[in-house]
């Protein structure tokens, strides 16, 4: 796991050295990289272990009430609470405290609100560390204060790059919704991710100023809103109760 991502590990590793750690710290990427035993593993060589009461982890739990049919669980306010009260106590084994919110894109936005007091009066020997996919699904007040840190996959997806969406864009809203229709059944996530991919080396070569087939017509700006709708559309469907193929008919709809 460190050696997929050495990079990080030396850089953090090197500030922790130096004394210079960010006090709070995003991990972001993709799903399946491991990024929780990092941190559990980062928590360990920095505090010298990764058990209660200087190491915190805070996940997920059960949904709310109002939330139960979907089966989503949340990162509720309670949980923030319990977590400043822990670590508004000096350490007890180790020089510093460390916590974990794994999953940090679904506090509530309590939870969040209540997270941001916290990170705004940073206390001393005490140090964070959030994990998302959807960095974007944090408030932006929150994204301020923190240094982020990008984790990526040592693998290519074996989805294969979605040529298909240039003709997509130019055909009927039937053949639109049955496409979406198709595509609902796969791995939404690597499928998305690969939309990603094709859009930002088509926006890539256009600012490079090389000719590209597909899209030709379409403006920066376009493009740009583009991946913005796709990356809004892998949140929705990751994170929340959004009917899937709905969602992906919105975004072919963009096309």
């Amino acid at each position: 796991m460190i050696i997929n991502h050495k990079k990080q590990w030396d850089f953090l590793v090197k500030s922790a050295e130096l004394g210079k750690l960010p006090h709070a710290l995003l991990f972001y990427g993709q799903k399946g990289l491991g990024k929780k035993d990092f941190s559990v593993e980062f928590a360990k060589f920095f505090i010298g272990a990764a058990d209660p009461p200087d190491f915190v982890l805070v996940e997920p739990t059960g949904p709310s009430f109002a939330k139960a049919s979907a089966g989503k669980k949340e990162i509720q306010i309670n949980q923030i609470r319990n977590l400043i009260e822990k670590l508004s106590f000096k350490p007890y084994a180790a020089d510093f405290k460390m916590a974990v919110i794994n999953k940090a894109h679904l506090m509530t936005l309590d939870a969040q609100n209540c997270f941001l007091k916290f990170l705004e009066e940073p206390r001393k020997k005490t140090f964070l560390i959030l994990i998302t996919e959807y960095p974007q699904l944090l408030l932006s007040t929150i994204l301020s204060r923190v240094q982020k840190i990008r984790f990526y996959s040592a693998e290519k997806s074996k989805i294969e790059e979605p040529k298909e969406l240039a003709s997509i864009s130019n055909s009927d809203l039937a053949t639109r919704f049955q496409y979406a229709k198709d595509i609902s059944k796969e791995n939404l996530e690597e499928v998305l991710d690969a939309w990603l991919r094709y859009f930002r080396e088509i926006l890539l070569n256009r600012l490079r100023g090389k000719e590209i087939k597909e899209f030709n017509s379409y403006s920066l700006v376009k493009l740009k809103d583009i991946l913005n709708q796709i990356q809004l559309t892998k949140a929705l469907i990751s994170a929340t109760n959004v009917n899937s193929r709905m969602a992906l008919e919105v975004l072919l709809m963009q096309l």
